[in-house]
């Protein structure tokens, strides 16, 4: 689905090849900070841009007893506060009167017959013809209750004939590969696997959509992707922040479940895959799999030479004192949990054999900023020997400033023939003057569209996971209750990372 402009609508948009059926969306959790700061927010400005359904029905669900003027009104707050652009009474008042709410607070047989009832009234009166979204943007642990009261309700069943039924479901799914197949088998045992919609916001962002584009529609680069031009792949997320009083779910998680086991392997899946014969959903997830599949297991053997973690100290962030992660509240003073993880990858095909994949996430570092690196090989053969040129390098940068950048080396003027490196940058801003759509917009229009592609299938999260619980039997081993290298906050992690780096003879790029 490109963007696209249209000369009523100039503009950057996520017009689709088609419009998206009348529907009704229902969103559990619906008075959770997901809900308030970004499917509201998404919800208006797809309205805005006249992306939403012709007749569309918003149905609020969650435990608390409140009216549908109570939840209108903390959706028009949640707008205000936290959309991209300003609230227009016009698109506002269109989006009101689509939303209503049911509370749903012991989530018993009684609860979903009102719930039905609610839907059947909403189909009459938007004429939404059983077309339903159930959307779970509530903690995982509430999934499976949720999915057995939609399936004891009939729910998972189009409520007419021209209708359907679909859910999405928000990460994480599971916290290993033994909890991630419960978890599935739970939403399958419901729904069939292509109506579940597994979302990662990261792949709703423009520049990680744009890897395929990038990668697949330009001749110039897809013959160079590869392990005979590319010497190594950094994909870096970078959180400036630290715990942000979430110190008690950060302990259970860490890094390494929080960010790697998805961010991460997504964009590491989406910069390693093959050409997808076509670009069907399931073609391209099946590309995915592959590249998960071929990722070399870390031995426990080797967890130590492959990985480095790491925990945030006191330091300062934003011109301010902060604590260290051992500080913040609920997190334990002996904590083994890693705020900061280095991971070498090394992907096992014809493509990528002896490229190393070099990923890090972590806290309380300089600054916010994703971006995937691809550093060229050096030339063969120097023949400007007075001056050893810097690598080309080609960066994606992901967030916050969504763009691309290559560098290269030219003469500098003069008699001599000393070289310099430059930067030639694209920008999304720039070339199209104005910010892209959130992730959540383009996600949930695809979702009512009924496109998979941006989604998560089982066997991804599932492969997934198995690589990362490999990495936790090798630590269990290999440090048991070892206290973690410790990094300033407001630097770029501990210095055991740029050891992991420099025994290939290699520099982190720090992110421009």
């Amino acid at each position: 689905m490109p963007l696209q402009r249209s000369a009523a609508n100039p503009r950057l948009s996520l017009r689709p090849d088609r419009d998206a059926e009348s529907c009704t969306l229902v969103i559990f959790g619906a008075t959770g900070d997901l809900t308030r700061r970004k499917l509201g927010p998404a919800l208006y400005n797809l309205k805005l841009d006249g992306l939403l359904p012709e007749s569309l029905a918003v149905v609020g669900i969650s435990r608390q007893d409140l009216t549908t003027e109570d939840f209108r009104k903390m959706m028009h707050e949640g707008i205000e506060s936290h959309s991209r652009r300003p609230l227009e009474t016009a698109a506002w008042q269109s989006l009101e009167s689509s939303l209503s709410y049911i509370s749903n607070p012991t989530g018993s047989p009684d609860d979903y017959a009102r719930i039905v009832k609610h839907l059947d009234a909403m189909d009459e009166r938007h004429g939404t013809g059983g077309r339903r979204l159930f959307y779970l943007a509530v903690p995982p642990s509430a999934f499976p209750k949720i999915v057995a009261g939609l399936g004891s309700a009939g729910l998972q069943h189009p409520a007419r004939p021209e209708g359907w039924s679909r859910i999405v479901v928000e990460k994480p799914i599971g916290r290993d590969l033994e909890s991630a197949e419960t978890l599935n088998r739970a939403v399958n045992e419901v729904f069939s696997e292509q109506d579940v919609y597994r979302i990662d916001h990261y792949l709703g962002k423009e520049t990680v959509q744009n890897l395929l584009v990038f990668r697949f529609a330009n001749a110039i680069f897809e013959p160079l992707w590869n392990q005979k031009y590319l010497d190594h792949v950094q994909i870096t997320v970078a959180e400036s922040i630290g715990v942000e009083g979430r110190g008690k779910y950060f302990e259970e998680a860490g890094t390494t479940r929080d960010m790697v086991q998805n961010h991460l392997m997504q964009l590491l899946c989406l910069t390693a895959m093959e050409p997808p014969v076509s670009l069907d959903p399931d073609a391209i997830r099946d590309e995915k799999v592959k590249v998960l599949q071929s990722l070399r297991p870390v031995s426990p053997d080797h967890v130590r030479e492959s990985t480095v973690r790491g925990q945030y100290a006191r330091g300062v962030a934003d011109g301010k004192e902060v604590p260290g992660y051992r500080e913040e509240e609920g997190v334990a003073s002996d904590s083994c949990t890693e705020s900061y993880l280095a991971l070498q990858v090394q992907i096992d095909n014809w493509r990528w054999a002896g490229v190393p994949f070099f990923l890090r996430a972590g806290k309380r570092m300089p600054r916010r900023v994703t971006e995937i690196t691809a550093q060229f090989r050096d030339v063969p053969h120097h023949l400007f020997r007075s001056d050893s040129p810097a690598p080309n390098i080609l960066a994606l940068q992901v967030q916050p400033d969504e763009g691309i950048s290559l560098r290269f080396g030219v003469k500098v003027p003069g008699a001599n023939p000393r070289i310099r490196p430059v930067d030639m940058d694209f920008r999304y801003e720039d070339s199209f003057k104005q910010d892209a759509p959130d992730a959540y917009e383009r996600l949930i229009l695809d979702a009512l569209l009924g496109d998979s592609t941006l989604f998560i299938r089982r066997d991804e999260v599932e492969c997934s996971w198995a690589y990362i619980d490999r990495l936790y039997e090798g630590w269990a081993l290999a440090d048991p209750g070892r206290p973690l290298p410790e990094y300033t906050a407001g630097t770029w992690g501990p210095p055991e990372a740029d050891i992991l780096l420099a025994q290939g003879g290699r520099t982190w790029r720090r992110p421009q």
